[in-house]
């Protein structure tokens, strides 16, 4: 697992402790495929890795503490949350 990757899960997790590790490594992974593909969509060039990282932070800093509550709203997101198998 990349440094950058990490780092955005424990900054998560700081936000929101009930999420184990793996869940939050999901979760950012999902985020940034989510990010990239909605501005892919919209016409936009790829602006590379560190675009994607600075709005999963971003996110995380303004959700964070609620991203239970904001993943809910989403089907992929709600199923890791309720997933149990993953720790």
């Amino acid at each position: 697992m990349s440094e950058e990757k990490q780092a955005l899960i424990d900054k998560l997790r700081l936000k929101d402790p009930t999420l184990s590790e793996e869940k939050a490594g999901m979760l950012i992974d999902l985020l940034r495929e989510d990010f990239e593909a909605t501005y892919a969509k919209a016409g936009y060039e790829y602006q590379g890795e560190e675009m994607s990282k600075r709005i999963v932070e971003q996110w995380i800093d303004n959700y964070g503490d609620r991203i239970s509550e904001v993943a809910a709203m989403n089907e992929k997101y709600a199923a890791i949350l309720k997933n149990d198998d993953v720790h």
